[in-house]
């Protein structure tokens, strides 16, 4: 699988395009369809995946899923933070509220879509409806796990026991490589130190 990092203007998000046998599939949504199009032109893609409802992580959602006809995976959680001004964080106060292209995920599951195994880990801490996405060995964590840090914990649906409570999730997990929201990849190595460093934080 190969795995092109686009980063936005919207707080340097990351938006991943992953391709596999010509087929492809997007994580987030922070950067204009535009400049995404030039990497997937000619290739299908097959659907887009959402790590959360901050506008700089989803902004252009409805926009990728109409223009290329595909679904939206998403945490189910994601409907209350992107219809609501204060969880979503646009600059400008406008929300989402079409989900007529979204696809809710509930609990921990796996999803087959094309020649993609996907495996979904509701992961609530940084907001209520944080999802990581397994494939292929790497992990698509969002805002959840950075490179030298966790995501904040002091934004409206935020929670500490509850980011405390993924990060023990996430450190069960058989992964090579973390891809974030914001910044660079890091090891499994790496995040084992950095997961164990912000236990110590969250329950101090």
């Amino acid at each position: 699988m190969n795995i092109t990092k686009i980063v936005s203007n919207l707080l340097d998000s990351n938006v991943y395009v992953l391709e596999k046998d010509g087929e492809i599939i997007l994580v987030d949504c922070g950067v204009e369809f535009e400049r995404v199009e030039k990497f997937i032109s000619g290739k299908k893609v097959l659907a887009v995946l959402l790590t959360h409802g901050h506008n700089d992580h989803c902004k252009y959602c409805n926009d990728y899923a109409e223009r290329l006809g595909v679904k939206i995976y998403a945490n189910e959680k994601i409907k209350s933070t992107m219809t609501d001004k204060e969880a979503i964080y646009s600059d400008d106060g406008s929300t989402i509220n079409d989900f007529s292209n979204f696809v809710f995920l509930s609990e921990d599951c796996s999803l087959k879509i094309g020649e993609f195994i996907i495996y979904c880990y509701p992961c609530s801490g940084h907001c209520q409806c944080c999802e990581c996405y397994l494939i292929d060995g790497n992990l698509f964590a969002g805002d959840v796990l950075f490179e030298r840090s966790i995501g904040r914990i002091d934004l409206k649906t935020s929670n500490k026991e509850e980011m405390l409570s993924s990060l023990n999730k996430l450190e069960k997990l058989d992964f090579k490589t973390v891809y974030s929201g914001h910044g660079d990849s890091t090891s499994y190595e790496q995040q084992m130190k950095n997961i164990k460093v912000y236990k110590r934080f969250l329950t101090r």
